[in-house]
């Protein structure tokens, strides 16, 4: 049997993955079977998170029973075939009439290698560009952080303002700071409450001032997220910052010349309704001297190459993020390989960029005890892990252990939240409410999955009455698809309606009985409202799976795994689900399958950081 044939009777393809196989046999019918399934596993990869397929661990991307060919077998019947192009050299383009590209051991549609090249060459760009007013260099340069980035004297008082703790040498977020006068591409990662938004706020401050001290224009910033409530969560934590820097009497000019507001990357793009591109590109670049990110391990491959090739020669990239959270949904782990190149940097590679891990709690929830918790579930330490959650000595932290239904161990007190949505003053009321408790699951579909608990949570709210209108529309009707009260999770991009993949909003009466749907606005305190029947496609979200929440927070997080094991369960999902929590957690779920997602680590196939670390693209 072939091995096309094997994988299509063990079901492991899609229809589109097969489409392609059939397509370039149709076109040359002497294709060799393995490079025809070689064509469909590289597009099954793509739809599981990977750059690409590794010939050598097939059996990672497909579970069954299948007689796989030695890599030598793969490998000489790529290299022969008219279908897959080998480049000489990473930064080249790869032929247009070969849909598949062999490089780096990883076998690519043509479309995502050129993506991964794309990024590493503008990366290189900007990193290799000299800042706007870079400090290198400066007379009377000094090294108050102990590091090798000197901060010039006319901005060593502010510093110090900024940075009282420079001197010890320790700080790390002084040394970040410091870093972004000297590199145009700056990545700073740390994990919850490890201080990344007041870091970059007063680094902002210090590139203000820099840009005084030189006669320049303030710095043109953009402040990015992936999500609409990671943009403005990011926005919320700049404006607090700010208003932190008075008690320094840091000079209230320097800090209005910070935004007030963040924006999605779609947005800061420029959408264009129906079309794959945006409005900003390598031709059309961003109108900024400062490009924001946060979030950066939720963006894909696709979109971090296009931000990239829209970030202007001189401008500065500066990526936040966790390392230790889960990929993006779509194709690629792109912070992580950025990561590893930036590392290998430090030594000898040649990749221009600075990389600054914050490790010190700086905010830690006087409710909420988590830190303990997410370092050993960050590690996999399974017995650590369960020793804290039993030992009840973690405040705010509770363990559910052999639970699997909260709707009905707990039911009042989720009720109650559910009620108080319904009951909110008015839209934005009723937002600022939603954030405050969240159901978060492993997987969408089963009985402790998103798409089940929120049909359950629906009929429960339908039934007792409270997704009634407050304004006596009546008790809603269980046939009712939108009711007074109903959270909505928006599931694909709508350039259209400004609306995009994980924002969230509410259906709401308005005075005179019209049920409106309501979502974030540039103005938190002004959302928008939409026509239930003309929204793009959604989804409830009283209960909503750990991917999707990734970017939000919540006070108190409901985090709900599946009674047995699931491929999608790792440490990396449970870290990021936990996470999530700002005042309370509350974790529902058996040891062992615990156990097992701890022992379980995310790992994605790509060639970025192999190609970020090889100068000018030249193969090793």
């Amino acid at each position: 049997m072939s091995l096309l044939k094997a994988l299509e009777r063990a079901r492991a393809l899609r229809p589109l993955d097969l489409a392609l196989a059939h397509s370039l046999r149709r076109l040359d019918p002497d294709t060799p079977d393995v490079v025809l399934a070689a064509a469909a596993l590289a597009s099954l990869a793509v739809a599981e998170g990977h750059a690409g397929f590794d010939p050598a661990e097939p059996q990672r991307l497909v579970d069954a029973p299948i007689a796989w060919p030695g890599v030598e077998t793969w490998r000489e019947a790529l290299e022969a075939s008219r279908w897959v192009a080998r480049p000489e050299r990473d930064d080249a383009e790869s032929a247009p009439d070969a849909p598949l590209v062999f490089e780096h051991g990883l076998v690519y549609l043509r479309r995502y290698r050129e993506y991964e090249r794309r990024l590493a060459e503008g990366l290189r760009r900007i990193g290799h560009a000299p800042p706007q007013h870079g400090a290198a260099g400066e007379a009377g340069a000094m090294s108050p952080t102990g590091s090798d980035t000197p901060v010039p004297e006319a901005l060593a008082t502010l510093f110090h303002q900024l940075f009282p703790d420079a001197t010890s040498g320790d700080d790390a977020q002084s040394r970040a700071a410091a870093a972004a006068l000297h590199h145009s591409l700056l990545l700073v990662t740390g994990g919850p409450g490890t201080g990344k938004t007041t870091t970059i706020t007063r680094m902002l401050v210090l590139l203000a001032a820099q840009a005084r001290e030189a006669g320049a224009p303030p710095p043109r910033i953009a402040l990015a997220a992936p999500t609409g409530r990671a943009a403005e969560r990011m926005a919320e934590s700049v404006r607090h910052a700010v208003q932190a820097l008075t008690a320094l009497r840091v000079d209230a000019d320097l800090c209005a010349r910070l935004p007030t507001t963040g924006t999605t990357l779609h947005r800061l793009l420029g959408t264009i309704p129906d079309k794959p591109v945006f409005r900003h590109h390598a031709d059309n670049p961003l109108p900024f001297d400062v490009v924001v990110v946060d979030e950066a391990s939720m963006i894909d491959l696709p979109l971090m190459a296009k931000l990239v090739e829209a970030v202007p020669d001189g401008a500065r990239l500066v990526l936040l993020g966790d390392p230790d959270q889960l990929p993006s949904v779509e194709a690629g782990d792109v912070l992580a390989g950025i990561l590893r190149a930036a590392e290998a940097s430090a030594t000898a590679a040649p990749f221009p960029a600075r990389h600054i891990h914050l490790t010190r709690g700086w905010r830690q929830s006087a409710a909420l005890d988590l830190a303990p918790l997410a370092a050993a579930v960050r590690e996999g330490d399974a017995d650590t892990t369960l020793s804290l959650l039993r030992g009840g000595q973690l405040s705010g932290v509770q363990f559910h252990e052999g639970e699997a239904d909260p709707l009905q161990a707990h039911r009042e007190h989720l009720l109650a939240h559910w009620t108080a949505l319904a009951e909110a003053s008015d839209p934005a009321d009723a937002l600022a409410r939603a954030g405050r408790l969240r159901i978060l699951t492993a997987v969408r579909e089963g009985p402790q999955g998103a798409r089940g608990l929120n049909a359950r949570i629906e009929g429960m709210l339908l039934q007792t009455g409270l997704a009634a209108s407050r304004r006596g529309a009546g008790p809603a009707s269980t046939a009712s698809r939108y009711f007074h009260g109903r959270l909505l999770l928006i599931s694909e991009n709508s350039y259209r309606h400004r609306l995009f993949n994980g924002d969230i909003g509410i259906c709401l009466r308005d005075d005179g009985g019209t049920l409106m749907a309501w979502f974030p606005g540039d103005d938190p305190r002004n959302p928008r409202p939409f026509h239930p029947a003309a929204l793009p496609a959604h989804d409830s979200a009283f209960a909503m799976t750990v991917h999707k929440a990734q970017g939000s927070e919540f006070d108190e997080v409901w985090l709900v795994l599946p009674e047995r094991d699931n491929r999608v369960l790792s440490r990396e999902l449970v870290y990021t689900g936990m996470t999530r929590a700002r005042t309370a957690l509350h974790l529902i779920g058996h040891q062992v399958v615990l156990e097992t997602a701890l022992r379980r680590l995310t790992a994605r196939w790509s060639g970025s950081g192999a190609r970020l670390g090889r100068e000018n693209g030249h193969r090793n």
